[in-house]
């Protein structure tokens, strides 16, 4: 394979910055966009995430196909990656300014379910072909390492601004004088969400297109085979290593976005201050940064199986640090923003290396099915993400219906509401270092690519593609 430029490199995970705003806001805050600024019910909200994931189970899994087949001048990932970004930035800016409608009740909860939907699609767009790119960079593990982590470091800074930024930004553009983000009134909040998601559309926008000029597609493989979804299910049911990433990775996703979505509330209903937020989350982007340098010191002297556990157990410990901070001394922001900071040391870590399993995952997959399934075998990777997003709303949601939460009025005017606070701090502190023992529980006795396996397969997978070569 063609050596790749380090400047190359960096110009494809810029890319990351923009899909990881949008993806941050999605993520991070919609939730108390849409009950606090639209006075949307989590019932509704309770029923909607479920029904949006049947449809990305058709949806992810087609986009990863049409992507191994399609065949461009410009190659296979770039016109995606593209395309997805500009209808992306669109969807988004939509979905967090729909009170500039001024449509009655019942066509913002259709508004709010058809961009809901459309969001996961359109991301979906520039996500899967994104990240599809990255065994395209290297074969061995250390490059795709690298590259792997270049990506991610693009893509915290992109999460990085969304969880600082965002409550000061919106305070700014809300137009209510003197104001904080939990005292800002419904309109306040909608027009504070609404620019801010215009300014990281256009972000998006940007940054994919520096990925898009930047790099170039050399190694690609193309499928001339027309889409199937039985054979697109069949791919992914066979490959038995996809299927344990899939169930390992989507419990501990799971257990960080409950952090990052529970988090809001948690400042702002069982604390009473959201300035709090950017405290926290700004200890956390350090260690989102610091977590870059995991990989590169451990590929010295560790394996990628023992780097993700060491990864995993920094992450448990963090949030075990955070329980015992948030129970049993008053929940002070410092000494929370420090065990955050040593949990996203383990979870961006985490992240990187399992883009770097999934690579290894579709080598899995070509040695095993004889068929190499890129852009699909990485399309499970968004799609694991919004599954793990599914359970955290679904945990979440039925928690507040079962307190009876009230988002119909702001923080200050809300009665003291003690059993919603018990849930959510239940949801911050105890259900995300649960999750993540499980899924180390999962990957430690069911992953097996790694060590003499491994190897056997890179050769093997090798050897095809160089005879293939020799035969053109």
């Amino acid at each position: 394979m063609k050596k790749v430029p380090l400047s190359e490199k960096i110009g494809y995970g810029v890319g990351a910055i923009g899909l990881d705003l949008s993806y941050g806001l999605f993520y991070s805050y919609l939730s108390l966009y849409l009950t606090n600024a639209l006075k949307i019910s989590p019932v509704f909200l309770l029923i909607l995430a479920p029904l949006a994931r049947i449809w990305d189970g058709v949806n992810d899994p087609m986009m990863g196909s049409i992507v191994d087949r399609t065949n461009t001048k410009m190659g296979k990932y770039r016109p995606w990656i593209m395309t997805g970004a500009i209808f992306n930035a669109i969807v988004l800016s939509l979905l967090f300014n729909i009170a500039g409608f001024n449509a009655k009740t019942a066509v913002v909860y259709v508004l709010v379910a058809v961009f809901y939907v459309l969001w996961g699609m359109t991301n979906t767009l520039a996500d899967i072909p994104f990240w599809s790119m990255i065994p395209t960079f290297a074969t061995e593990e250390k490059g795709r390492n690298l590259v792997s982590t270049i990506a991610r470091t693009f893509s915290g800074l992109g999460q990085g601004i969304v969880s600082i930024f965002t409550s000061i930004i919106v305070v700014k553009f809300a137009g209510e004088s003197g104001a904080k983000l939990e005292t800002l009134s419904a309109q306040g909040l909608s027009r504070g969400f609404g620019k801010w998601s215009i300014i990281a559309s256009a972000a998006l926008i940007f940054f994919a297109m520096i990925t898009v000029v930047s790099t170039k597609e050399t190694s690609s493989v193309k499928s001339g085979e027309k889409f199937s979804f039985r054979k697109a299910l069949g791919v992914i049911r066979h490959n038995d290593q996809l299927l344990t990433f899939m169930l390992f990775a989507m419990i501990s996703n799971c257990g960080y976005y409950m952090t990052s979505g529970i988090s809001s509330y948690y400042f702002l209903q069982v604390r009473g201050d959201l300035t709090l937020q950017s405290k926290f989350n700004l200890l956390g982007s350090v260690g989102s940064v610091l977590s870059i340098l995991v990989i590169p010191i451990c590929d010295k002297f560790m394996t990628n199986r023992s780097t993700y556990r060491l990864s995993l157990s920094a992450a448990t410990l963090g949030y075990i640090g955070m329980a015992v901070v948030g129970y049993f001394f008053g929940g002070n922001v410092l000494a929370l923003g420090i065990c955050y900071l040593i949990a996203s040391i383990g979870i961006g870590s985490m992240f990187v290396n399992q883009t770097v399993m999934l690579a290894d995952i579709v080598d899995y997959g070509e040695y095993k099915l004889g068929t190499r399934n890129q852009s699909l075998t990485f399309s499970m990777k968004g799609f694991l993400q919004k599954m793990a997003y599914t359970l955290q709303s679904i945990i979440m949601y039925s928690a507040f219906v079962a307190t009876k939460y009230d988002f119909s009025k702001g923080a200050k005017e809300t009665v003291v509401n003690h059993a919603a606070n018990n849930a959510i701090t239940f949801m911050m502190f105890i259900v995300p270092p649960i999750m993540l023992v499980i899924s180390h529980i999962i990957f430690a006795g069911r992953y097996k690519i790694y060590g003499d396996y491994k190897r056997e397969i890179l050769d093997a997978v090798t050897a095809k593609k160089q005879a293939l070569e020799s035969e053109q």
